[in-house]
């Protein structure tokens, strides 16, 4: 092999390393992110625990702060640590290239359509299993709830009406607020420490970020948030949930080499969290850690759908994202061969590769 052939092999053999082998990342950079991500978190939210918790004004827009340390803490990793090198961070969190555009595209709807369907599917589970009780026909309960927001004696729309125009809504909600809102999270969750974790099995990475994503909640949730509940009983509800959705978004990570979708997948999770409400009854009440998505309801359909995708094998499939473009053009004729005198057959006059002449 010459000199210049043993180059182009070695350029080869790097360029398949860095595209091809998947990037291995150091337990101690992985420590570090999941140190910096809750730590960030329960920063965020020391104002609410200082103060009167979720009953101040703040809390909300704290809330949306504290969704974005995840992405905080990815930066803060890659600034510091340099786990990934420049040119291949944008590749290993998912980011771009969005390539292939139709398995990306295809995975994006997915993510956007399937979480209303598996709240409604929650829902319908919470019914049959008696912990909440539904008003299919005049949908007392919404109504209800709307009466109280509007002066009395404001006339309103069927409730039908306006529970069809909330659910056409979910996905551009989805693809919008909710897709930024959860971006700060997801390029934390699914877009580092998913990839990050795949070292140790698909399985083992999956149910960690499930259980590091459901701990993360723990500052919010100790104050009452989702469950109502302020001991370590929320958050281990917490924990089942984001474990059973973890999985769930980090197979549309996975199945797609992006993150995007897990992104708008999120935003519809978050769109659609309150479904039920459209069809409780009025005077009843129900358990958010049974009826809600996150909670047992939630777990319920979301295993369903887990063993669906494992008994089809969509968690072998694996892909990555498409190579990237060359940013030259090619040459538009092949180098020219430098003359070699010396060559058999040839004359000092004669160029390379033409026959003498014969008498």
């Amino acid at each position: 092999m010459t000199e210049d052939s043993q180059r182009t092999a070695g350029v080869e053999g790097t360029r398949v390393s860095q595209q091809g082998a998947p990037l291995r990342i150091g337990l101690g950079a992985i420590v570090a992110y999941i140190v910096l991500a809750c730590g960030l978190a329960w920063l965020v939210a020391l104002p609410l625990w200082l103060g009167d918790g979720l009953r101040e004004p703040y809390a909300l827009p704290l809330m949306s702060v504290m969704m974005y340390m995840p992405a905080v803490a990815v930066v803060l990793v890659l600034l510091v640590l340099r786990p990934i090198p420049k040119g291949q961070r944008l590749r290993f969190l998912g980011l771009w290239p969005l390539r292939p555009v139709k398995r990306v595209v295809w995975l994006i709807v997915i993510g956007l359509l399937a979480p209303p369907l598996l709240v409604l599917a929650s829902t319908a589970v919470a019914a049959l299993c008696g912990w909440l009780t539904v008003d299919l026909a005049g949908f007392s309960g919404f109504t209800e709830l709307l009466a109280a927001k509007v002066p009395a004696g404001t006339p309103l729309p069927p409730a039908g009406v306006l529970i069809a125009a909330q659910a056409a809504s979910i996905p551009v909600a989805a693809a919008t607020v909710n897709a930024i809102a959860a971006f700060g999270e997801e390029l934390g969750w699914r877009g580092f420490l998913v990839p990050a974790l795949r070292r140790y099995g698909t399985g083992v990475s999956l149910l960690i970020s499930g259980v590091v994503w459901g701990l993360w909640h723990a500052p919010i949730i100790l104050l009452g948030y989702d469950f109502g509940r302020t001991d370590v009983g929320g958050v281990l509800l917490m924990i089942g949930g984001c474990v059973v959705w973890g999985v769930l978004l980090g197979w549309l990570r996975l199945r797609s080499a992006s993150m995007w979708p897990a992104v708008f997948a999120h935003g519809a999770l978050n769109a659609s969290a309150a479904m039920y409400l459209w069809f409780f009854a009025a005077g009843t009440s129900a358990d958010p850690a049974l009826v809600l998505p996150l909670g047992v309801a939630g777990w319920i359909v979301g295993a369903a759908v887990i063993l669906v995708l494992i008994l089809t094998g969509q968690f072998r499939r694996q892909p990555a994202l498409a190579a990237d473009r060359p940013r030259t053009l090619p040459a538009p004729f092949p180098e020219p061969v430098a003359e070699d005198p010396q060559r058999a057959g040839a004359s000092p006059g004669m160029p390379s590769g033409s026959e003498p002449e014969r008498s």
